[in-house]
């Protein structure tokens, strides 16, 4: 059997986590085995439909190089497969339905549909929605309906006696009961849309899709799907619903964790090898040790077995993390091409950029490299390099457990030590440890004296190294901003 899956997300919201994931496990399952990756649109919620969230899914897996392998052909590639361009096949298909008894054409009003429902309500009724009113009208009554002018739905007449199951690849059998089933859901709108239900079952029947791998929050539309498919007469796919991807406290991933858009993590900084690497590690993994993978990799070696029962865990630092080693693999001239939107966001060079920007940069890119968690981080580590900081406030220069005037102290003696080290051309690492030295002497913490010198360079408490900063600076730069912030602080004594 050649394995046929397909990622079929609604346009109604941005592209997040957990759809990218179902997306990639889709797409390094059909790769690993030889198959075929296909995207479908299912647009058929008019009412949330969104312009900005199509965009959005487009520029997610190109983002991330996830290309499709068919559908029609648009702009001589091939576009994705688009449900409000094929609207005639489900009405065809729900006609069929209708023909073999196994549906009906159901003509309540929106206002009898509500006083069935209050009425269940009001009698505490062990059956609730759909009381099957239309399912066994006869011809002359529906010619009456339709005299009204009317406009019927769809109905699937769903079975109220045995059970349905069907097999997950994860969990094994999942079986309900017939008469806790959807009673009787609507296949076709009285506009002639169809519904969630009716599209996704046709459309993966013709599309031969073979294997559906999707979250677990759609187990509960497995038994109706089985129904359906049934009531055609065709063999069902395969299903592997996916656990759920958890943020740390164990509760399902959501804005109070962090971001959860991609697109989020794309402006923040985070590369899409990285996102890519790491997300496919959320509940899927190939051993108990190896964690880098290359997209190639992954295409060769994913393995549906491989899928993990557990919710997946999406831990941010780790993404961080993975995010910062990748960053590393980077050569220095690829790192200053991603870097620079940033720093032509921030302002700090122009889009034309100098000769004298682009030796900044040079020698910038080497030294932020091993501290950059995301792309983004440049702006802050960079800041004091290409603006000219006003004096920062000076709580900032005060560590734990000193005071203004005992800082002050340990910043004049500390510009003394680097002022006298950097015109005799000293090591670096002499320097810095003379300005330690003095912390024993004045016996306080080291960054009582660190703290007010990097912050008299950079009117910042986070920042490059010291020997980093003041290379960039040049030494000139670095007396006057220190003697600044020495006369601002004797000031407030």
């Amino acid at each position: 059997m050649s394995v046929r899956v397909r990622y079929a997300p609604s346009p109604t919201g941005l592209q997040h986590i957990g759809g990218v994931r179902t997306a990639l496990f889709n797409y390094f399952y059909a790769k690993s085995q030889g198959g075929d990756f296909l995207l479908r649109v299912e647009d058929t919620d008019r009412e949330r439909y969104s312009e900005e969230s199509l965009d959005d899914l487009y520029q997610t897996l190109n983002w991330l190089d996830v290309k499709w392998d068919e559908g029609p052909i648009v702009g001589g590639q091939y576009g994705p497969y688009i449900q409000s361009e094929r609207f005639d096949l489900y009405q065809k298909y729900a006609k069929m339905l209708v023909d073999n008894d196994m549906a009906y054409y159901c003509y309540c009003t929106p206002e009898r549909l509500e006083k069935v429902r209050e009425e269940q309500k009001a009698n505490k009724s062990s059956t609730q929605g759909y009381d099957r009113h239309c399912s066994n009208l006869s011809a002359e009554e529906r010619a009456e309906y339709e005299k009204q002018g009317i406009k019927p739905v769809i109905r699937l007449r769903v079975p109220t006696e045995g059970k349905t199951t069907f097999h997950d690849v994860l969990m094994g059998d999942i079986t309900r009961k017939n008469k806790d089933v959807s009673p009787d859901p609507i296949l076709l709108k009285s506009d002639g849309f169809p519904t969630y239900h009716l599209a996704n079952v046709v459309d993966d029947h013709l599309m031969g899709i073979t294997h559906i791998m999707r979250a677990q929050e759609w187990i509960p539309s497995g038994p109706l799907h089985i129904i359906l498919y049934k009531a055609f007469g065709w063999e069902p796919p395969i299903y592997c619903h996916l656990p759920m991807v958890m943020g740390k406290d164990g509760q399902k991933l959501s804005k109070r964790h962090g971001s959860t858009s991609v697109r989020d993590f794309r402006e923040k900084g985070y590369l899409p090898e990285a996102l890519m690497n790491y997300v496919t590690l959320v509940g899927w993994s190939y051993d108990e040790s190896t964690e880098f993978f290359s997209k190639e990799e992954l295409e060769k070696v994913f393995d549906i077995n491989k899928i993990h029962k557990a919710p997946g865990i999406f831990d941010y630092k780790k993404l961080d993390w993975f995010n910062g080693q990748y960053i590393r693999k980077l050569s220095d001239e690829e790192l200053k091409e991603k870097l620079i939107p940033y720093l032509v966001k921030a302002s700090f060079i122009n889009d034309e950029i100098t000769d004298e920007q682009n030796a900044i940069l040079d020698q910038l890119i080497p030294c932020v490299k091993p501290r950059l968690k995301v792309l983004s981080d440049v702006v802050d580590l960079s800041s004091f390099l290409f603006t000219n900081p006003g004096i920062a406030d000076k709580e900032m220069f005060v560590a734990k457990k000193m005071d203004l005037e005992s800082t002050t102290k340990a910043l004049v003696k500390a510009y003394e030590i680097l002022r006298n080290g950097l015109d005799k051309e000293l090591p670096f690492e002499e320097i810095e440890n003379e300005i330690s030295n003095l912390a024993t002497e004045m016996d306080v913490k080291v960054n009582g004296v660190f703290t007010p010198l990097r912050v008299a360079l950079t009117s910042s408490n986070v920042s490059l190294p010291m020997n980093d900063t003041v290379n960039l600076l040049g030494k000139e730069e670095c007396f006057k901003r220190i003697e600044r912030a020495i006369e601002m602080l004797e000031g407030e004594l």
